[in-house]
């Protein structure tokens, strides 16, 4: 089979996967499962766990490819209360942070050879970057949508991009997107409005954000 139609079935995959998930929950919910239950008796587990643990995951599972998301729209509801609502999201970007400074290391050195043969694997080449280009393709990444958190640190970390500009770029995006997610969190299971509409303003802010800069940076290169 070809590279070009193995990824072209990557995203039916993709697709079917999302199928199977929905289907999934809609037989759930038919059969009158508790759904809201099983969401307070998850959290009753992960809050029984103590922050040290949660915040300790959350900076190291999405290295293997745990959604960050899975931690953001949680922590609120779990230690909001305990912790307070500006340490939550501090911690939050704490260990955002963190994670992204791990999954550089591991791209760098120890699962340099590995990730390089899955790109060549799935048809990618490793980007040869110029100097100038560096915190282009920083930006590009970092605000391209449907982009998975896992795969743009991995991906900029074998591309070469030095350390101190990737953490700075995750973190100038991370400043948008890890609050809108812990307050919409929050907001959702607590059913506060005012917070989901800050957390919504959040969200608007950070697409306009994210969409004009892949704008820029796209109309910068095609003048070049």
């Amino acid at each position: 089979m070809s590279r070009e139609a193995e990824k072209k079935k990557l995203p039916v995959a993709k697709l079917a996967v999302g199928a199977v998930v929905l289907l999934a929950l809609a037989v759930l919910l038919l059969r009158g499962f508790d759904v809201r239950g099983a969401v307070e008796q998850g959290m009753a587990v992960i809050r029984a766990q103590g922050p040290v643990v949660f915040f300790a995951a959350f900076a190291l599972l999405p290295a293997i490819g745990v959604p960050a998301s899975v931690f953001t729209l949680t922590v609120a509801p779990v230690f909001g209360e305990r912790l307070g609502l500006p340490a939550v999201v501090l911690l939050a970007m704490a260990a955002i942070m963190v994670n992204v400074m791990l999954t550089y290391v591991l791209a760098r050195r120890a699962l340099r050879p590995v990730l390089e043969k899955l790109l060549t694997r799935f048809g990618y080449r490793l980007p040869q970057l110029a100097p100038e280009d560096i915190t282009d393709f920083a930006i590009i990444v970092r605000v391209t949508p449907g982009s998975p958190f896992v795969v743009q640190n991995y991906l900029l970390g074998i591309a070469g991009v030095p350390f101190g500009k990737n953490l700075l770029v995750a973190f100038l995006v991370q400043l948008f997107y890890t609050p809108a997610f812990v307050l919409f969190g929050d907001a959702v299971l607590h059913g506060k409005g005012r917070m989901a509409m800050l957390a919504a303003g959040l969200f608007v802010v950070a697409v306009v954000a994210t969409h004009w800069a892949r704008k820029h940076y796209a109309k910068k290169k095609r003048s070049e």
